[in-house]
């Protein structure tokens, strides 16, 4: 009995490291910015390894080379197939640059760079501070907060503290001053309801700052 077990334990350590198994493809999904030919480049070196040896923290150094990679998941597909699943970092809005505009993601990771503002990108104006400052810890988490829809109104977004965030409305500017970014759920649905029964032709400013009490004041 023990021999049979021993005998088909080397059948499998022989099966699992066998060239038979080593690897032969290379796929990636999840990728909109990232090119995937670049991605499978950089992993490459991989290829002919037997599945069970696949050196993953090689892999995870290759790609930690690639920016707008915020995480991946590897899966084998047997009998010699590796899928890359990628998850690329996401804009959260646009920062004015030496370049013209960098697209930042929520880690105030650049994105990209673009000569010419992007459409539906909401601007982010920080009175001198940077990405790493409570003021854009705020705006972010104010514009998280933002039912997509809402979101989608949004054309520009300022903040010099935490506290003193507001942001501007497209169409004819209607501004917003939301305060700090606490209780910004409360907030955004009391916005929404606001802008639900105010007309969108009338300049002003919406105040939600207390999420208990929103008005809105004509200019």
């Amino acid at each position: 009995m023990g021999g049979i077990i021993l005998t088909l334990a080397l059948l499998v350590v022989t099966a699992v490291y066998s060239p038979i198994l080593a690897l032969r493809t290379i796929t990636v999904d999840g990728t909109s910015r990232i090119d995937p030919t670049e991605v499978i480049a950089a992993a490459n070196d991989q290829l002919g390894t037997p599945l069970a040896l696949i050196d993953y923290d090689k892999m995870t150094l290759a790609l930690s080379a690639f920016p707008l990679i915020r995480s991946y998941v590897t899966e084998i597909v047997p009998p010699d197939t590796l899928l890359i699943h990628i998850s690329e970092r996401q804009p959260v809005g646009s920062i004015t640059s030496t370049a013209g505009f960098d697209v930042v993601d929520p880690a105030g990771i650049v994105v990209q760079q673009s000569a010419e503002r992007l459409p539906g990108v909401p601007l982010i104006t920080l009175a001198g501070a940077d990405t790493s400052s409570p003021a854009f810890a705020a705006v972010v988490e104010v514009l998280l907060a933002l039912p997509p829809e809402l979101l989608a109104q949004v054309d520009s977004i300022n903040a010099s503290t935490k506290d003193n965030v507001s942001f501007v409305l497209t169409g004819v500017g209607q501004a917003v001053h939301w305060g700090s970014a606490d209780q910004s759920d409360k907030k955004a649905a009391l916005l929404a309801g606001l802008i639900r029964v105010t007309d969108p032709a009338a300049p002003g400013t919406f105040d939600v700052s207390a999420p208990g009490n929103g008005v809105f004041r004509p200019s």
